[in-house]
């Protein structure tokens, strides 16, 4: 349980981090609707690959609405990693326009098995990248 909760904290720091450059990137935050050619809702996108940014990205389809991320091993947690998909549901800015699938696998003898996860994870989120997603709507409406 201790190696989870190690888990648990290092993602919240990562995720804590990648807040701290919202207000940092107005020069990324003004076109973004602009440079976006998707099918889904811009700034649920944008928000997406910014809250996640320590992910290493695997795949992404903006016409699809599907952002994968690869596995990532944070310090103090060796034998765990976690990956995340992301699926962008809808064309408008809507709490419910966004899900997140947050996975967890630990290392026994060699060998990675799955894991599970607090329940409270993706949910919280989807709840940051909504924020953001507000950030950069109101950044382009002022």
């Amino acid at each position: 349980m201790k190696a989870s909760v190690q888990l648990a904290a290092a993602f919240a720091g990562a995720l804590a981090l990648s807040g701290c450059v919202f207000g940092n990137s107005s020069d990324r935050e003004i076109s973004v609707v602009q440079e976006f050619e998707g099918g889904v809702n811009p700034y649920l996108w944008r928000a997406s690959l910014d809250t996640l940014n320590t992910l290493p990205l695997d795949s992404a389809d903006p016409i699809g609405g599907i952002i994968n991320y690869d596995w990532k091993t944070y310090p103090g947690t060796e034998g765990e990693r976690i990956k995340a998909t992301v699926y962008i549901l809808d064309s408008r800015l809507r709490a419910d326009g966004v899900k997140v699938s947050v996975f967890r696998q630990v290392q026994r003898d060699g060998v990675w098995t799955d894991a599970s996860i607090s329940t409270d994870t993706g949910p919280q989120l989807e709840n940051a990248i909504l924020s953001r997603a507000r950030v950069l709507k109101s950044s382009e409406i002022s």
